[in-house]
């Protein structure tokens, strides 16, 4: 099974503001970019709702490429969201954390891989405990 690293995030987090250009950034051809400046913009604002509530991991395997998660990406969770049925979460089973999506399949909860080559996890018991809703990944594109 796959592991993750737990990271929080401060209580009291420091106001960041980044400059947030107007232009849209093309993902085909290029366009000559516009250096209107829109306003300013903080991460926390997007990324954390509830920092009391709010942790870090990083993702560790290949189980969840389907979903757009990769090893090492880092995710964001937050605890105060119930998990509902179609949920990326972070759990806890058998005492070790591992990301999955949260199914109900023929009146059983199970969690499940977006790799093909993983197979669900039946949520039996009290085996696995949801510690979050994951709600922003974010990858590192460039290694330097």
């Amino acid at each position: 099974m796959e592991h993750c690293t737990v990271l929080r995030p401060a209580d009291d987090p420091i106001e960041l503001d980044l400059p947030l250009y107007g232009a849209q950034v093309q993902a085909g051809f290029p366009s000559p970019a516009d250096d209107h400046i829109e306003g300013k913009l903080d991460l926390n604002e997007h990324l954390i709702r509830r920092p009391a509530a709010t942790f870090f991991v990083r993702a560790s395997g290949a189980s969840m490429q389907g979903a757009g998660i990769f090893d090492e990406d880092l995710l964001v969770i937050d605890r105060s969201i119930s998990a509902k049925d179609g949920d990326i979460v972070i759990a806890a089973v058998h005492g070790e954390l591992t990301v999955k999506r949260l199914l109900k399949a023929a009146g059983a909860w199970q969690l499940t891989a977006e790799n093909p080559d993983f197979p669900p996890l039946p949520i039996i018991g009290d085996t696995c405990e949801v510690w979050g809703v994951v709600t922003h990944s974010i990858r590192r594109h460039c290694g330097r």
